[in-house]
């Protein structure tokens, strides 16, 4: 278990000064624009982000206002049920999650592929989907 949190921390340390850098986002705001991004229609409520997430939904609002305002996200209203309010990625945030997507693939090559044989990186994603496997909103 320390071993898998630790690990988390080394990636996140890695990732996250480029991420930032080079497309002004967080891995946490990242991670919730590829959530938006697989979703049906590109959208989702913010209950169900937060649980995608493993976060709260005021954690959610705050994650979203500062996306919205850089025009990556927007709220729809449900036109059936006014209560119901959802996050949705624009055609500017698919943009970004797209290139970002593309800057993750090459830095996680940097990564792994000095000490992981491709075997070992196909177990490595094996194990760790079956550990993830009942968590919604899968972004693999």
């Amino acid at each position: 278990m320390l071993r898998l949190l630790r690990a988390q921390s080394v990636l996140e340390a890695r990732l996250s000064p480029e991420l930032g850098s080079v497309h002004g986002l967080g891995l946490n705001e990242l991670l919730l624009l590829m959530q938006l991004g697989r979703a049906p229609l590109h959208r989702l409520r913010r209950v169900d982000l937060a649980a995608r997430l493993n976060t709260s939904q005021s954690t959610i609002t705050r994650m979203t206002a500062p996306l919205e305002k850089t025009g990556l996200v927007k709220r729809e209203s449900d036109p059936r049920d006014s209560r119901v309010g959802y996050v949705a990625l624009t055609k500017t945030g698919r943009t970004r999650v797209a290139e970002t997507e593309i800057t993750l693939q090459r830095m996680a090559e940097e990564i792994f592929r000095d000490r992981w044989s491709d075997k070992d990186i196909a177990t490595l994603a094996g194990l760790l989907g079956r550990f993830t496997a009942t968590l919604p909103g899968d972004i693999a």
